[in-house]
């Protein structure tokens, strides 16, 4: 991977400060329009061209899609298409999702705020966990996955942005809670997830990218199995683009595969 190309390829194609992609209001009615299946190969056609912009190959990007309510056959429809990972943000939801697809492959991930009651049904539902943000939450699910004798896999989540309305640890302190994650018996840290403030343009959310990155970096260079961090959980429909060239392995796609949800009310 050579994400530091990406720098260099938009000041000699003149597009330093953009990145390729749609208005998000004109993806939504186009993704209401398209089938599941068209949706997926348009969002992985943009990701492989994000990785070619920076030289990374295209298979170091995996897509979790969003079913946060999004109906049982639809989901369905999304894994028939190609979907293997799909990302729920909350345990009940998905424990019910969980078992009414429980005759197709596919991997589950947890990536909403957790509660430390509900470390049990997580453990049992969930393959990663990208939203560890707390020592609390971390030694439950710890001691939830001894019992299992189950090594559970997580992420630790960071509040980029210190934005109140959004959970997540400070990058100071991502970097304590990372050690301590790792030095648990159950727990497999495998890197650093965020939900940066959303901004209208995908290219002002790039330094939080980064920032994320260098974070990783930094980690990296401090833990003592720096091998094990591998994934960068960033980017959404809106700007996954920008997300992939700064590096991420995850991204978190809802909107661009299964439309728009509808709203509350």
């Amino acid at each position: 991977m050579d994400v530091a190309r990406s720098r260099t390829f938009r000041a000699k194609t003149g597009t330093e400060g953009k990145s390729p992609g749609i208005n998000p209001r004109e993806e939504q009615e186009m993704n209401m329009m398209g089938s599941i299946a068209e949706n997926l190969r348009a969002v992985e056609k943009r990701i492989a061209l994000a990785c070619s912009r920076v030289g990374r190959p295209p298979g170091d990007v995996k897509l979790v899609g969003v079913t946060k309510t999004v109906p049982t056959e639809r989901i369905r429809e999304g894994i028939k298409a190609g979907i293997a990972i799909l990302g729920e943000n909350y345990v009940q939801e998905a424990r019910a999702k969980i078992d009414a697809l429980s005759d197709l492959p596919v991997t589950w991930h947890f990536i909403g705020h957790l509660q430390s009651n509900k470390a049990k049904v997580a453990v049992d539902c969930f393959d990663l966990i990208h939203s560890v943000d707390r020592i609390s939450l971390a030694k439950e699910l710890d001691r939830q996955a001894q019992k299992r004798g189950k090594a559970l896999s997580v992420l630790v989540q960071v509040n980029l942005g210190d934005e109140e309305t959004k959970s997540g640890v400070s990058p100071e302190g991502a970097l304590e809670l990372a050690q301590a994650v790792g030095g648990m018996d159950a727990l497999r840290l495998r890197g650093l997830m965020a939900l940066p403030p959303y901004l209208e343009d995908p290219e002002d959310v790039r330094p939080y990218f980064q920032s994320l990155r260098r974070l990783l970096e930094r980690l990296k260079s401090e833990y003592s199995k720096p091998d094990d961090l591998t994934e960068l959980s960033m980017g959404m429909s809106h700007d996954f683009d920008v997300a992939v060239e700064e590096g991420a392995t995850l991204v978190r796609i809802g909107t661009a595969l299964f439309g728009a949800r509808p709203l509350s009310g």
